[in-house]
C-alpha cells in the first residue's frame, strides 16, 4: 500500500496561500521576482504591505522564492 509523504518546509503553506489570497504560488513568484533585488525581510515585508498577507504566508514564499533563486 502507497502512503504520500507529507509536504514539509515552505511548500505546506501553499495550498492555505492559494486559498486565502485567491492567487497562484506562480502569481507570487512574480510580485517576488519583479520586486527587485531586495533581502528575505525586505520580500517579507513587501508581502505584508501591499498585499495584506500574514508574516507565516510572507515568510513561506520568500523562503521558496530565494532557495529556488540560488
Amino acid at each position: 500500500m502507497a502512503t504520500e509523504e507529507k509536504i514539509k518546509g515552505p511548500a505546506s503553506y501553499f495550498p492555505s496561500i492559494e486559498k486565502k489570497y485567491g492567487q497562484s504560488i506562480d502569481h507570487w513568484m512574480r510580485v517576488l521576482s519583479e520586486a527587485g533585488p531586495l533581502k528575505h525581510m525586505e520580500l517579507v515585508a513587501l508581502l505584508k504591505t501591499e498585499h495584506a498577507m500574514g508574516h507565516g504566508h510572507a515568510n513561506a514564499l520568500v523562503a521558496w522564492f530565494m532557495a529556488k533563486k540560488n
